[in-house]
């Protein structure tokens, strides 16, 4: 194991890694099978993972790295978290999967209405893109409507309507939306500017009665992290409201994270400001694959065996993903008071500790965070939107990736994708972190 600061020693030893990318170019498309875990817009060839434990990652070559991503946001209580792989093994031992119902899906979903009384009937999914894609398709079916409003810069998953100006992958690769997708499928969908009130007016204006439902990141986390204007979400459901068209609040990455009842508890989208359709994905799995679509009851019950909406999935509600799922939930509710607070404080020593050191260095660098997700963003001045987000200096942001990660810290390999972390991060990783980040920006400068 090498220690955190041997960075001559980190650049070279990455041997075995290289090997494995190689043979993966052989099988898998750019060697990956997911494009943001390339590395392309940071530069340099990505670590393969051996394993990892708490708040580290341990590559291929013994390389031990502080996790800034939690494979991608559900690691919230830190990699192999015990309760979580007791859970999961304890499941295994009964088989992988029946195709039939368990108790274990009931149990959780108990959990989650719990935290989510928006949520009264829910339906699991093996991924957010299909929760987003059904939710979708239960609006259109519900209004009798077909288009759909999405905000620049948002990630819904990957369903041929929700490419068009997609952020995340999307935004890395610089790809305007994706090939393959039928022109007549995306004029379906309208990609406004997120935080703009005054867009979503001329859009409902421009369509009368022709919109299904606005869908959108609380939360903005896949062009960089982008909080909400104050009062911006109230608004929205306001106007969906008044024009018959269903609000989707997509918190595949925000839920269970920003709060216990994720954004919409943060920014009190209760009661009569309820969303319509919620999406939830990544904690809810414990770090294995699911995705959940749910919201009010008459709109649940309109999904076939109830209603003419058809949605279906072999391995829906697969029990091993249940059992992490129902830990992973289980826990972060009975230690609330202790994992958020812990969470928040962790997260802001991190973030803003960087941003302190890039200001020593003279480095321009806007900080946007919620809770326990955040973003450094390469440029000054304040990210609102997907446009202010693409005016950062991407390379800017390689060289600091690089640089971080020969220090034994692996951010995101994106500008445009939030950081996180979890309850297995303390002290010691903060200032790790933040020591760091002043010799990569002392690089930098010289």
């Amino acid at each position: 194991m090498h220690s955190h600061d041997s960075s001559t020693t980190w650049r070279s030893n990455r041997t075995r890694s290289h090997a494995l990318q190689q043979r993966a170019e052989r099988f898998f498309p750019g060697g990956v099978n997911s494009p943001v875990r390339a590395f392309r817009a940071v530069g340099g060839a990505p670590p393969f993972i051996d394993r990892a434990e708490g708040a580290y990652l341990y590559d291929a070559d013994g390389n031990r790295y502080i996790d800034y991503f939690g494979s991608w946001g559900p690691m919230i209580l830190g990699h192999a978290f015990p309760p979580v792989v007791e859970a999961i093994e304890r499941a295994a031992r009964n088989s992988a999967s029946f195709g039939a119902s368990t108790a274990a899906e009931g149990d959780l979903a108990e959990r989650i209405n719990a935290c989510y009384p928006a949520v009264e009937k829910m339906r699991f999914v093996s991924s957010g893109t299909e929760a987003t894609m059904s939710a979708i398709r239960l609006a259109r079916a519900a209004t009798g409507r077909n288009i759909i409003v999405k905000f620049e810069g948002c990630y819904h998953g990957h369903a041929d309507g929700l490419l068009v100006k997609a952020g995340s992958g999307v935004a890395t690769f610089g790809i305007p939306g994706s090939a393959g997708v039928p022109e007549a499928v995306a004029h379906l969908t309208l990609a406004l500017p997120y935080n703009d009130l005054s867009a979503v007016e001329a859009a409902f204006a421009a369509h009368p009665g022709a919109i299904a439902a606005v869908i959108l990141e609380p939360v903005v986390g896949n062009a960089g992290c982008i909080p909400p204007a104050e009062g911006y979400l109230a608004r929205l459901r306001a106007i969906t409201r008044r024009e018959g068209a269903l609000l989707i609040v997509d918190e595949v990455m925000t839920g269970f994270r920003v709060a216990l009842g994720g954004a919409v508890q943060l920014y009190r989208l209760v009661a009569d400001r309820a969303p319509d359709l919620v999406t939830l994905g990544k904690i809810v799995g414990g770090g294995l694959p699911v995705g959940v679509f749910g919201g009010k009851r008459e709109l649940m019950d309109l999904l076939a065996p109830l209603g003419p909406v058809y949605q279906a999935g072999t391995l829906s509600g697969n029990p091993l993903a249940m059992s992490a799922g129902l830990a992973t939930i289980t826990y972060l509710e009975e230690n609330k008071d202790k994992v958020y607070p812990h969470l928040e404080a962790t997260a802001k020593a991190a973030a803003e500790g960087v941003a302190a050191e890039a200001e020593r260095a003279s480095v321009p660098l806007t900080l946007n965070r919620v809770g326990s997700m955040w973003t450094w963003f390469f440029k000054p001045g304040p990210v609102r939107n997907y446009g202010e987000a693409a005016e950062s200096d991407t390379a800017a942001f390689g060289r600091f990736h690089r640089a971080m990660l020969d220090r034994g810290v692996w951010l995101p390999p994106s500008q445009f994708e939030a950081a996180f972390l979890g309850f297995a991060h303390a002290d010691e990783e903060v200032q790790a972190t933040v020591a760091a980040a002043r010799q990569a920006f002392a690089e930098r400068a010289n």
